[in-house]
C-alpha cells in the first residue's frame, strides 16, 4: 500500500489518476431557471 499500488489513494495521486479510490470534486450546477429566463405572468 504505497505510491505503486494502483487500487490506493496514494497510488491513484502518484499517478495522476481517479477511480473509486479517488473521487473527482463534482462542479456545481446552476439551477436551470437561472439560465433560461421564465415568465410566470402572461
Amino acid at each position: 500500500m504505497g505510491k505503486g499500488d494502483l487500487k490506493s489513494k496514494r497510488g491513484k495521486i502518484s499517478r495522476g489518476t481517479y477511480g473509486v479510490r479517488r473521487r473527482r470534486k463534482l462542479k456545481k450546477r446552476a439551477p436551470i431557471e437561472e439560465k433560461v429566463s421564465v415568465d410566470t405572468k402572461k
